[in-house]
């Protein structure tokens, strides 16, 4: 896999882990409690990012940008409810009963499953016994740091929703991958992002979900929120046109090691544990050995 994508991809992942910890920060500051708050947060989140994303596109890339956008709507509106509607959902509630740390390792158990399975989804995104070892190494970590006192993996109401979610982001991908094809990841990422955004935001009101924004330091926490976001979607979105979804699937493993270190210095969680340096060389294992170089057939 190109360097570029590789490097693109844990970028990516990196400020969806420091996401975890602003998002706990945003749920405190604004003062997000119930289920309709969750809802009405996403929807501010996502409405804004949206926006932003379209506006930014139409300023930079004018009309051409969202070229063939009319005749692929439907898929794009389904882009919209995988990846910020149903996710986003599922994520926050989880979010709100699990750690930063763990919420961010449970939403990579999806991986597995799609890099043993993925020609069923993808005809040329082909599973190797390379991909397949790697897939297996980083779900290791992921198991290892669900472990708990005496060896057992807990599950609580939170962890079945951030499983839920991460089957949702799988199903996105899938979606966007034969999507950008056609469509500018870009346009779509805006597009879908405002229109998931909008229906959180609504349904969040109607059930009486509220959030106390404010016009003072408060609203810096906002607006990194939406500049990580915005970001990340954009960068990961964008290489996902030439790079392999597998491939791509598995660096996210790295995602919930990031996620730990920014728990601990931005919320003060534990992570003095020998969990965590185990999962450390499994998932870095995993990506060093999907990144080694392939030994070229020899000449007959």
């Amino acid at each position: 896999m190109k360097l570029r994508i590789t490097l693109g991809a844990l970028c990516t992942v990196a400020l969806w882990a420091l996401l975890y910890s602003l998002v706990k920060l945003g749920f405190a500051a604004y003062h997000v409690e119930t289920t309709a708050d969750l809802l009405y947060f996403a929807g501010v989140r996502f409405t804004i990012c949206g926006g932003v994303i379209c506006l930014i596109t139409l300023a930079t890339g004018g009309k051409r940008q969202f070229a063939n956008v009319g005749r692929s709507i439907l898929p794009i509106l389904l882009s919209g409810t995988f990846t910020v509607i149903l996710h986003y959902s599922f994520s926050y509630a989880g979010l709100a009963l699990t750690p930063s740390g763990i919420s961010s390792l449970l939403k990579q158990c999806a991986v597995l499953l799609y890099v043993c399975c993925s020609s069923l989804f993808i005809k040329s995104d082909k599973p190797t016994p390379r991909k397949i070892a790697a897939a297996i190494m980083g779900f290791c970590g992921v198991i290892v740091l669900n472990l708990d006192g005496v060896g057992g993996i807990t599950f609580t109401l939170g962890s079945v929703l951030i499983l839920i979610s991460s089957f949702c982001a799988v199903a996105a991908d899938i979606v966007n991958k034969n999507l950008f094809r056609t469509v500018s990841p870009i346009a779509v990422t805006g597009i879908s992002q405002a229109f998931g955004g909008v229906v959180l935001l609504i349904v969040g009101k109607a059930m009486g979900g509220s959030a106390q924004f404010a016009f003072d330091s408060s609203l810096w926490l906002m607006v990194g929120i939406c500049a990580a976001s915005i970001t990340s979607f954009c960068i990961w979105h964008s290489i996902m046109r030439e790079g392999e979804l597998s491939r791509m699937f598995i660096i996210k493993f790295s995602e919930p090691l990031f996620a730990c270190v920014f728990g601990a210095l931005l919320l003060g969680e534990n992570i003095r544990d020998i969990r965590y340096l185990i999962a450390l060389l499994l998932i870095g294992g995993s990506i060093a050995l999907l990144n080694l170089p392939q030994k070229k057939k020899a000449l007959q």
